[in-house]
């Protein structure tokens, strides 16, 4: 394939890549979306392994690895449970980041890649081998430390380090220090010690950044590893001079980024904090006092029998799905308890949190999974002065994101986080196994008021007695 050719290949593969983002903003072109980034991706392959940069002899070790990666992923795709999603995603972050760094230290090692520069042309190429592969040793050390917190290998509350900022700052520090020692170094040698002192930094400062994030912003960490991979992608599209990984690292970049923000927003949380860390603990704030210290009132408890009582004699219903959903497996007998009610006349819609579940978007996958018609899905903002007229809401297994304590008590680790309103319903239901604290470790009041009923068990189990009830 000559370059001109492989040029508008990679203009191709661009184009659809912009319309992949562009179908996946959407509900209903969020499958039109899918087809574009992998007809996208399919063409940047192969213009990639048959264009002028490839020799003929390097082309059936690249075929090789393709078809090793593709019977992966195809694995992947067939035996990873909706569950296992984020911790799925950020595993393969940590794959792009990883890739970065090595493809770093390949290029720094390979004599062709910058015999014909010097001046300020080497110096350029040096800075970005040193920012790519900082970038890729942050991305892949932090992602790995994600995808332990999510597979719930590691412990959701935050490791707070003494003196942590001052630690990461002598940390950028070293690395600035060790990045001048690089750009001075005149041999590969005296470059390479420079080089794996700051891959050790950058290996310590992701695991540490992500380490000292509670559970309750992780939607947050899988968004900002997101934006990582991103520009660890392009960093190695400097590196190799490949104008589609720059353009490609940049749109990832970009839009985890502006993600990142959105979700920041709808926690009333500013991301310098969530990269600070602390939140998603019980001691992130000092404990209430006086009547404060404990909610009010005693639970009052449901029956699955009851529960399909109240909703067959309601007129407006609003389910609000939370992680325990996922974990239970649920969300296609939610779906048939919603067509079951939908056929009797009874108006049902679904109230989603941006952070509900362990990553963007994560409730919103499980229910288009499920078959759930998209217009009667809605956002949080959509929904929210809809309570006081809504009979019954049903909160499946979330805590955090329906807990009035963000609007009542100042003290509170979650003050001033938007929530659905669900108390404000005439009755609301909240569905879980236990009276555990949810995954930022923050006690509910929601679950003592006089409307609320709490309908104790395994999500998948109580749902099945409930359609069986209205069925009956």
């Amino acid at each position: 394939m000559s370059a001109s050719l492989a040029t508008v290949a990679y203009i191709g593969a661009t184009i659809l890549f912009i319309l992949s983002l562009g179908g996946l903003s959407n509900q209903e072109t969020a499958r039109r979306g899918n087809l574009y980034g992998m007809i996208g991706m399919s063409l940047a392959v192969l213009a990639t392994i048959f264009g002028p940069q490839v020799t003929a002899e390097g082309i059936p070790m690249i075929v090789g690895s393709v078809l090793v990666g593709a019977i992966i992923g195809l694995y992947a795709a067939r035996k990873v449970q909706m569950t296992q999603m984020p911790e799925l995603v950020a595993l393969m972050h940590s794959m792009v980041g990883m890739a970065a760094a090595l493809v770093g230290y390949a290029t720094y090692v390979d004599p062709e890649a910058s015999k014909n520069l010097d001046g300020a042309a080497h110096a350029i190429h040096a800075g970005e081998i040193y920012i790519g592969i900082f970038i890729g040793a942050v991305t892949f050390s932090g992602s790995v430390a994600a995808f332990g917190k999510l597979s719930g290998r590691i412990g959701g509350s935050p490791l707070l380090l003494p003196a942590r900022h001052w630690l990461n700052l002598l940390g950028l520090i070293a690395v600035v220090y060790f990045g001048r020692e690089f750009m001075n170094a005149h041999t590969v040698q005296d470059g390479m010690v420079p080089l794996v002192i700051m891959t050790a930094i950058a290996l310590l400062f992701g695991i540490h950044m992500v380490m000292a994030i509670g559970g309750a912003d992780m939607p947050v960490v899988v968004s900002m590893l997101n934006s990582y991979s991103g520009w660890a992608a392009a960093a190695t599209g400097f590196m190799l001079s490949n104008d589609l990984l720059i353009v490609i690292g940049a749109l990832v970049g970009s839009s985890g980024a502006i993600l990142s923000y959105i979700m920041c927003n709808a926690m009333n949380r500013s991301f310098i904090s969530v990269i600070a860390g602390g939140f998603g603990t019980t001691a992130a704030a000092p404990k209430p006092t006086g009547e404060a210290a404990e909610p009010q009132g005693e639970v009052s408890p449901i029956l699955a029998a009851e529960t399909a009582e109240m909703l067959r004699d309601a007129k407006n219903v609003i389910i609000v799905p939370g992680y325990g959903m996922a974990v239970a497996q649920a969300q296609h007998t939610v779906f048939e308890i919603t067509k079951t009610l939908r056929d009797k006349g009874v108006n049902v819609r679904f109230g989603i949190h941006p952070v509900a579940g362990r990553m963007p978007g994560h409730m919103n996958v499980l229910l288009a999974e499920a078959k759930v018609p998209y217009d009667i899905v809605f956002e949080m903002d959509e929904l929210n002065d809809d309570f006081p007229d809504t009979d019954v809401a049903i909160v499946i297994g979330a805590n955090d994101i329906v807990n009035p304590a963000a609007q009542d008590d100042p003290t509170s680790p979650i003050a001033g986080m938007p929530v659905l309103e669900v108390w404000k319903a005439r009755t609301s239901i909240v569905m879980k196994r236990s009276m555990a604290s949810g995954y930022a470790g923050v006690d509910n009041p929601l679950f003592y008021k006089d409307n609320n009923r709490m309908l104790f068990g395994d999500a998948k189990k109580m749902l099945d007695e409930v359609l069986l009830a209205l069925k009956a």
